[in-house]
């Protein structure tokens, strides 16, 4: 009888794993489908110093330093990020994996693999269409986190808007980002995504090389500042 009991436990867990492994499956798809609508062809126009010209002059030598004049202008950028992560300040750093898609004011896709051995999470976060998602889960079967709301998708844009440093074509006046100089060494970009007012600093050395970024981001319980630094390694 004991036995009978623990075959059909066994079978019972084997199908809700696999039902899990299968949703996390279709997910991906989902996830992958948005990955490749955001992919695009760089545009035909190519980068001038006339096209930041009247812009002030410390933002004028942010632009003339991320883009050399005569590169054709990106519409979409593609990162692939090692490094390491931790789920809260108090759990040790785990190494991670993630790929990353970034289109200019329609969205972004992340997708990370973190940990390793028996503990191994498998997920990440995207916004496409005004909807913001998190999702993550052990070996991609049972899940850990599957969340989406107003608040991360205000979140989201807050965090495509901050990371299109990545992206400096994306910044540019011509797709309607306003600049001020604050002072030589910090300049300001004011914009909207899907109608949500965003506006980022930008911390610059004399050469326009960007030290670092920061902005207002919705978090949990309050709008709190977040504050993303960057080391930026010039190729000798």
């Amino acid at each position: 009888m004991i036995l009978k009991i623990l075959i059909v436990l066994t079978v019972l867990i084997a199908f809700s794993l696999i039902a899990l492994y299968l949703n996390f499956l279709t997910e991906r798809k989902q996830v992958n489908k948005i990955w490749h609508s955001l992919e695009t062809n760089p545009s035909n126009t190519i980068f001038t110093p006339e096209m930041v010209a009247e812009l002030p002059q410390p933002v004028q030598r942010y632009f003339l330093h991320a883009i050399e004049p005569g590169t054709t202008l990106a519409k979409s950028v593609k990162l692939k990020i090692n490094g390491s992560f931790r789920l809260s300040a108090n759990k040790p750093w785990l190494p991670m994996k993630a790929e990353q898609i970034i289109s200019a004011f329609k969205g972004f896709v992340w997708q990370a693999n973190i940990g390793n051995g028996l503990i191994k999470f498998i997920g990440g976060d995207y916004y496409f269409h005004n909807f913001g998602r998190i999702w993550f889960s052990i070996w991609g079967i049972i899940p850990v986190v599957n969340a989406h709301n107003q608040d991360i998708t205000r979140s989201s844009i807050g965090r495509l808007a901050g990371e299109s440093f990545w992206l400096p074509s994306a910044l540019l006046p011509q797709n309607g980002v306003s600049w001020q100089a604050i002072n030589d060494n910090t300049i300001e970009a004011n914009m909207k995504v899907d109608d949500e007012a965003v506006t980022l600093t930008f911390f610059i050395d004399s050469n326009g090389k960007l030290l670092k970024v920061s902005l207002l981001r919705w978090g949990e319980k309050i709008k709190i500042v977040a504050i993303l630094i960057f080391l930026l390694v010039e190729k000798s």
